[in-house]
């Protein structure tokens, strides 16, 4: 079916939300428009659905959420007797429509929905999968993309986001489905009297908080710390739970950023709620200066990430997703051997785009150091490995460089309450001892050299944009560069084809992680540039790691290796 002939049916069909009729009618006689809305169905990927909010099979909205989560019915249906999914949302435009049709549907189909009544985390739909003995969990979320997208994440029976083989099953199940016709759906009010449908109780709620807790190293100490704290949760989920369990541990002198306090799924005061950006943060960054905190927390929209700044001398520092991590691990290590809580055998789980410095510390304490693909949900995965073994306690921290932190295995996805718990933990800590986390910083870098990380993204929009990307990683592929920036390539490594090519000695090695479309290359010096496409944006990431003497050399061996590296494919 061509594209206007899914435009006028949609026209035709799509009649149950005011919104799509609006923009159908809006866009007749705009071909390149209804082009975008329809080259495509929206794509089922490893972690589900991701994309602009609007009408057409390319976008979010009511009919492809159903035909959806129809698809997935249908798998846990024909996979487990007797099923039943636990089902949460963010504060994004349509987040609860949308949450509430993917359980009007999954109902329809005798399906079990537990769902919670109001906005909640993203770790906190994974906790419940657990607790309640779900077969599959919905997250309604964009994480931390623009206000235009929401998205629809699909979680397994283990409370990580579905396996690579689940999303096959899933994604056979919804093509063999009309967009239309194929679904089943109730009435989400009728089966919520009924007991089919039902709210999350507060039981669930309050067993989250006591895991979090659970996590805890000092921190009968943050309340005598006089640590202050600026937060904001960015418009999104995380406000009523971070502020609970920093008020559990006791840092009670937090202030909230008014206008980021309360959900608004337009993020008006930061269009990019992202907290790995320093716009996202500014009105943090100016309350900042007018209560003079030791430290800046902001959590995404979902709640699953937080990000920080602290004081300098030039004001506030913003610190990265691996700079972070790795005080969070050396600050765990230090501490759970010093209270003698420390397992035998520990293990830390990192992607492998994130920092090497993780090695070292590994080293350090004798923590293994497990390297998996990018995603979080590789990282629950190691943890449900280690459970299987009865070994669940060995497990001491995981995370990714995107800002993504877990140090239990109640949750098998990453948790900004939890993180955010233990990021004042740690700076109440140190600020006891009279160090800030500035200092701390420095003293991580003295310890173990300096690591110097960046993320660049390039943005490939439409069709085009897509088959450009294709072309680019399929050369780089083909043709990998001999040196970057004058430095030798020691080694590359192509994830998809599972070959690692040592080029000091011309031998080959298998890997043994899962194919992805991901390249690295390592460099001498122990530099290294990774490359690979988004699985939610229409980007190309690079990754890049210095490794100098200084931060001030690390920067600007970053500049020219980026922009040497980044000629290859623009």
């Amino acid at each position: 079916m061509s594209e206007i002939e899914l435009y006028e049916l949609w026209c035709k069909n799509a009649d149950e939300d005011p919104d799509l009729q609006s923009e159908l009618k809006s866009i007749s006689g705009d071909n390149a428009a209804i082009n975008d809305r329809f080259y495509r169905d929206l794509e089922f990927g490893t972690g589900g659905l991701r994309g602009v909010i609007g009408a057409g099979t390319n976008r979010m909205n009511i009919y492809t959420i159903r035909r959806a989560t129809q698809g997935l019915a249908n798998y846990v249906n024909q996979e487990y007797t007797n099923p039943s999914v636990a089902i949460a949302y963010d504060s994004r435009i349509k987040s609860d429509v949308f949450a509430k049709n993917a359980a009007a549907v999954l109902a329809a189909n005798g399906i079990k929905v537990y769902i919670y009544n109001e906005l909640m985390p993203t770790p906190m739909l994974s906790f419940a999968v657990r607790e309640l003995k779900c077969q599959a969990g919905i997250v309604v979320t964009a994480s931390h993309n623009p206000a235009k997208y929401n998205g629809y994440k699909v979680y397994g029976d283990d409370g990580c986001q579905i396996t690579l083989k689940g999303a096959e099953i899933v994604l056979e199940k919804i093509n063999e489905l009309d967009m239309f016709n194929d679904y089943k759906i109730a009435s989400f009010d009728e089966k919520l009297s009924d007991g089919t449908i039902e709210y999350i109780s507060q039981n669930v709620i309050d067993k989250y908080f006591e895991s979090v807790i659970a996590q805890g190293i000092n921190t009968d100490l943050c309340a005598s710390s006089g640590l202050k704290v600026v937060y904001t949760p960015l418009n999104g989920a995380g406000n009523k739970p971070v502020r609970t369990i920093l008020s559990k541990i006791g840092i009670n002198d937090v202030t909230v950023v008014e206008e980021q306090e309360m959900p608004d799924g337009n993020f008006t005061t930061c269009p990019y709620p992202n907290p790995e950006i320093r716009e996202a943060l500014e009105l943090g960054l100016k309350k900042c200066e007018e209560v003079k905190p030791d430290l800046l927390l902001a959590t995404d929209p979902d709640c699953d990430r937080v990000g920080i700044a602290v004081p300098s001398d030039n004001g506030f520092v913003l610190f990265s997703g691996n700079e972070v991590g790795a005080l969070l691990l050396e600050y765990i290590c230090t501490q759970r051997i010093k209270n003698g809580t420390m397992p035998e055998n520990p293990v830390a789980v990192k992607t492998i785009v994130t920092t090497d410095i993780i090695n070292e510390i590994g080293k350090a304490y004798n923590v293994e150091i497990i390297d998996v693909l990018t995603g979080f949900k590789f990282i629950g995965e190691q943890i449900g490995f280690l459970e299987d073994k009865g070994e669940e306690n060995r497990y001491i921290f995981g995370f990714e460089e995107s800002y993504g932190y877990l140090s239990g295995g109640y949750v098998r996805d990453k948790d900004a309450v939890n993180a955010s718990m233990l990021i004042c933990e740690m700076a109440a800590y140190y600020r006891t001892q009279g160090i800030s986390l500035l200092q701390a910083r420095e003293n991580l870098y003295k310890k173990y050299g300096v690591y110097y990380h960046t993320l660049r993204c390039f943005t490939f929009e439409g069709e085009s944009g897509m088959i450009k990307m294709n072309d680019i990683m399929t050369n780089l592929r083909n043709n990998p560069p001999a040196q970057i920036n004058g430095m030798k390539v020691v080694k590359f490594e192509d994830y998809k084809t599972g070959i690692s090519k040592d080029l000091t000695n011309n031998s080959e090695t298998q890997l043994t992680l899962p194919k992805s479309n991901v390249l690295v290359f390592q460099l001498e010096g122990g530099n290294k540039a990774i490359v690979r496409p988004s699985g939610t944006e229409p980007k190309i990431k690079t990754y890049y790691t210095t490794k100098a003497p200084t931060n001030e050399e690390c920067i600007a061996l970053e500049a020219e290796l980026s922009e040497s590296f980044s000629k290859l494919f623009l």
